[in-house]
């Protein structure tokens, strides 16, 4: 003799089955690489539109494949960004952490050695979240004089050796000493110049993308 379901519950099974189907795409979303930007003013737009900024015109590009968290603020050390990451972290479970940082340590004549151990244990922490690290360095003026300024740029290389993190020696390359491509406080590039800075940042930052699984063919390399 043939056993039959209750209808009651082979109808509940259909509901589950549909139940499944239609979350699965949210789930799947849910699920997309979180890349995590710990910057200041240079990623957090300043001067001009956030969307304008290298930031959003990188999260327009990987929309679908990415979700792109800009946790930058205007004027934030790399002291700031040490005590803020943890939590972002815990919040976000990014797959990959741009630290985007040293440039206001610099301006305030911070100790360098201050600043390489602070960004230290922001990769370290991002590490131990089980995040891949994009190190973005920055320059000083030529007014701080060349001691200091090595020294400031050389803790981004002696960072990305000791930890065998892709380095971008200089996120403002090629715009920094454009004039038309600057602000007026000559600090902070325009709205003109983000898509080069996007630019600068791709070609180390492309590669963390498809070991995260992102199809990067029909985008520029």
């Amino acid at each position: 003799m043939t056993k039959r379901f209750p209808v009651g519950r082979h109808h509940t099974a259909l509901g589950l089955l549909w139940l499944i189907l239609l979350l699965a795409g949210p789930l799947q979303a849910a699920e997309r690489p979180v890349l995590l930007v710990m910057g200041d003013s240079l990623s957090a737009a300043y001067g001009i539109e956030r969307q304008a900024g290298w930031v959003s015109l990188l999260a327009t590009r990987l929309a679908g494949e990415a979700r792109v968290v800009n946790a930058s603020i205007s004027g934030e050390t790399t002291r700031g960004g040490a005590t803020r990451l943890p939590e972002l972290l815990r919040q976000h479970a990014p797959a990959i952490v741009l630290l985007e940082l040293g440039g206001n340590d610099g301006l305030r004549g911070l100790p360098p050695g201050q600043m390489r151990a602070n960004l230290a244990a922001m990769i370290e922490a991002s590490r131990a979240a089980g995040a891949e690290v994009l190190l973005l360095g920055i320059d000083i003026p030529p007014n701080y004089g060349p001691a200091y300024r090595d020294a400031f740029t050389g803790v981004y290389r002696r960072l990305a050796d000791r930890y065998g993190v892709p380095l971008v020696p200089f996120l403002l390359q090629g715009v920094a000493l454009e004039e038309e491509l600057m602000q007026a406080d000559g600090l902070h590039p325009t709205a003109e110049a983000q898509p080069a800075l996007l630019d600068n940042v791709w070609p180390r930052l492309a590669p963390l993308l498809r070991a995260q699984g992102i199809e990067l063919a029909a985008r520029q390399d």
